[in-house]
């Protein structure tokens, strides 16, 4: 078996070399072998023998960012294989083959087409192998290797923020921490010092340093204010190469802001204050303010004001405004100029949030003296009470006096006072006032069971000042007297059975009251003395404002007595005593055996024993039914006797009736029957009017008989002087026609069809010669006035 030697070929560039790097590792020998086998076929038998073979290289690197104006040279790949005839073609493939990376497939040789950046991408794994041209065949299998980009110093350092806030309390000690920094540099930190950083300030002392090594910035000097100075802006550098000359830096800026703690206490701008009141003014009125200086902010300038002693620490008190840390001064009682005009007052002024390190710096609270003067001022009455209670009897008489208010002025004039009552709470006048003394009287008289309490307000003005009045409550209550008689409390239904005992009770009552006697109510009963030996009733008195009613014989008769009355008087206890008479109306009624109540209905008795309920029903549904077909009958004959006889257009009261024949005279008898005219017993039948429906009947006046031979014209005028003589004919507005024609009226047409032919005023004066029916029409038209009315 044949071993091959493996060759090892690993070329440097120049630029390596010239910049001092470190030297180069130690050569490895990497010895892929693998086993050709050559086998004795089937056919021929000959020996099988194994080679071997293998790749030569080394594991390659490049320096990123080359600039250089030729391709930068890699390395190259070398067989045992290759005898130098080029039949053998060398094939790169993986990361970059092809773009960034080429090799000549002839030589092998590898060069880097293009600049590497190592923070981009700091190795590439690529693959080899080689062919025979002529078979095609890989005369090696394909092998792995890496090359490596080598880092230079490309990149500064740069902060993971553009800008840092942070704040720390004032009075910090020195080295307190602040906030930490962080920059990072992209370079190889394990190659070289290309991403060593170290931090510097480069504004911001003396207050404030950093830790070259971590960034932590600290406080350097103690007892900074914040009173003094609040915002600090402080500039830290990065660098690179462990800070040395020719690294790469970059810079970031913090804002410091001093927060406030609790060091400075309240102050007082001046030791006295001064204020002043009207005596008027009320309780709760602001009179000025106060404010104590706090250079602290937040809660640490939150103050709490008090009255810690004075003359006035009772009639005066002081409030914190929160939104102005302000103390206001206010009115805690009523002031009396004529009492006290001046008070002095010792306010103090508190931090309420105290920081306890800070104390031995003093008492954080401060002191000032206000004084108050009161200023007179015109005062309304002042009555002697807050309000008044007054009791009068509900029989006062008129014009009794029932109480007194007092008023007075309490300035020092001592101005005179007049009083009066406030009619919107006395609407009805009940009540009066003497003006001069403020005594109440009573004007009208009083009902403690309509009203039994007033409430009326009493005014007090001064006389020489009319605007300074006040007012006050008058409450007058009224005392009951026993002026009304005590009364059955509701409406007795009472009843006794008819097979009722001696001495059982029906009944009890009881009484009410409207007056309300102090001792409260005893009311007594009694039956009057004119029942007092009532033979059927007798009431029993229980003593305790009730009473029964008892029964004094056994059994009682509906049919000979269903309704007792039993007249009861009531009396009370109280004076005077007051009473009145309740009658009791008690029914006989039927019961059953044990006492309930079945029957209070006298004609119940005329139903014959043993009939149902149902039986009774049914007969009472059938007389309702016989009533209602009786009324139905009665309305149905009445409608049809008021039907008028002459309807359509043989009614002669709207119609003129046509006969469109012009007869044959009073010789033509086949025209119209009058024997009808001259039958005085048709005549005398026809006792209504039968063309309306009459809505009266009237007595029918009775005609002497007509003979059979009178003349027809005789007959109508008979008639009609009957009927105008008659003043109980009713006016009906109708026409009768009688067949006859007679002679020309006098009067001639009445018609409005002819009137437009006359050519002058026609007289009309005969129309009140024609008695009472033309009256109207007399009245209308007669005279010569009537046209100009």
């Amino acid at each position: 078996m044949r071993t091959y030697s493996l060759l090892i070929v690993l070329l440097w560039s120049c630029m390596f070399h010239a910049i001092h790097m470190m030297p180069p590792e130690k050569r490895t020998n990497k010895h892929s072998r693998s086993e050709r086998i050559t086998g004795l076929s089937e056919n021929d038998g000959k020996t099988l023998h194994r080679t071997k073979r293998g790749w030569m290289w080394n594991q390659f690197f490049l320096l990123e960012e080359y600039t250089g104006p030729d391709t930068q040279y890699v390395g190259k790949l070398h067989t045992d294989q290759d005898k130098g005839d080029g039949n053998l073609k060398y094939i790169l493939t993986g990361d970059g083959a092809g773009s960034l990376f080429i090799i000549d497939e002839n030589t092998g040789d590898i060069h880097a087409a293009k600049k590497l950046d190592r923070e981009e991408k700091s190795l590439y794994v690529l693959r080899a192998k080689a062919i025979d041209r002529k078979t095609g065949r890989q005369v090696e299998p394909e092998s792995e290797f890496i090359i490596k980009i080598h880092d230079i110093n490309d990149n500064e350092p740069k902060f993971t923020k553009d800008m840092y806030i942070a704040s720390i309390p004032e009075m910090a000690g020195v080295g307190t921490s602040v906030i930490q920094v962080t920059a990072t540099d992209a370079d190889d930190a394990n190659y070289g010092n290309s991403a060593k950083v170290v931090y510097s300030i480069l504004q911001g002392q003396p207050y404030f340093s950093v830790d070259p090594e971590t960034g932590i910035i600290k406080t350097a000097l103690p007892d900074m204010s914040r009173e003094n100075r609040e915002q600090y802006q402080v500039v830290i550098q990065a660098k690179d190469m462990g800070g040395q000359m020719g690294g790469l830096s970059g810079t970031t800026i913090v804002n410091i802001t001093l927060t406030d703690v609790n060091d400075n206490p309240p102050r007082f701008p001046q030791s006295t204050y001064q204020f002043s009141s009207p005596e008027s003014a009320p309780p709760g009125t602001p009179l000025g303010r106060i404010k104590a200086n706090d250079p602290d902010v937040g809660e640490n300038a939150e103050i709490e004001y008090s009255i810690s002693n004075g003359d006035g620490s009772d009639m005066f008190d002081i409030v914190t405004d929160k939104d102005t840390q302000e103390g206001i001064i206010t009115v805690k009682k009523h002031l009396d100029f004529e009492n006290k005009m001046l008070y002095t007052l010792r306010v103090e002024a508190t931090n309420t949030h105290p920081d306890p390190r800070f104390l031995q710096l003093g008492p954080f609270k401060d002191t000032a003296l206000v004084k108050i003067s009161v200023e007179d001022v015109d005062e309304p009455p002042v009555f002697s009470r807050p309000w008044y209670l007054i009791e009068v009897d509900e029989d006062a008489k008129e014009g009794s006096i029932i109480g007194q208010v007092v008023a007075q002025d309490p300035d020092i004039t001592k101005n005179a006072i007049k009083y009066s009552v406030d009619r919107h709470t006395d609407l009805d006048r009940i009540f009066n006032i003497y003006s001069g003394n403020g005594s109440l009287f009573i004007s009208k008289p009083l009902d403690r069971e309509e009203t039994p309490w007033h409430n009326i307000t009493v005014i007090a003005t001064e006389i020489n000042n009319p605007k300074q009045s006040s007012q006050i409550p008058v409450f007058v209550r009224i005392l009951d007297i026993n002026d009304h008689a005590p009364e059955f409390a509701k409406y007795y239904e009472t009843f006794v059975c008819e097979n009722a005992k001696a001495g059982q009770l029906i009944q009890t009552v009881s009484a009410v009251d409207k007056d309300e006697p102090p001792r409260g109510h005893k009311f007594f009963f009694e039956l009057v003395p004119e029942f007092a030996l009532h033979p059927n009733f007798s009431v029993v008195d229980n003593k305790d404002n009730t009473a029964g009613i008892v029964t004094r014989r056994n059994g009682y008769r509906r049919s000979k007595m269903s309704t007792y009355l039993l007249p009861i008087i009531i009396f009370d206890n109280d004076y005077p005593i007051q009473s009145s008479t309740g009658t009791l109306t008690i029914r006989v009624c039927a019961c059953d055996s044990r006492g309930n109540m079945q029957s209070c209905n006298a004609e119940a008795l005329l139903l014959p024993a043993g009939l149902s309920t149902g039986a009774l029903v049914a007969i009472l549904l059938c007389i309702i039914i016989l009533l209602v077909l009786v009324v139905l009958f009665t309305a149905l004959k009445r409608q049809r006797k008021k039907e008028p006889l002459i309807i359509s257009k043989d009614d002669v009261r709207d119609n003129i009736v046509t006969y469109n024949d012009e007869g044959g005279g009073e010789e033509d008898t086949q025209a119209f029957d009058i024997g009808a005219l001259r039958n005085p017993e048709a005549r005398e039948d026809s006792k209504m009017r039968r063309d309306v429906i009459p809505e009266t009947i009237f007595q029918i006046r009775r005609t002497a008989p007509l003979w059979e031979n009178i003349d027809v014209q005789d007959f109508i005028h008979r008639r009609l002087k009957e009927n105008d003589s008659d003043p109980a004919a009713p006016p009906y507005d109708s026409l009768a026609t009688y067949a006859y024609e007679g002679n020309d009226s006098i009067a001639n047409s009445l018609s409005s069809l002819e009137s437009l032919t006359t050519e002058g005023n026609q007289d009309y004066d005969y129309l009140s010669d024609w008695g009472p029916r033309f009256k109207k029409l007399a009245d209308m038209y007669g005279g010569e006035d009537s046209d100009r009315d």
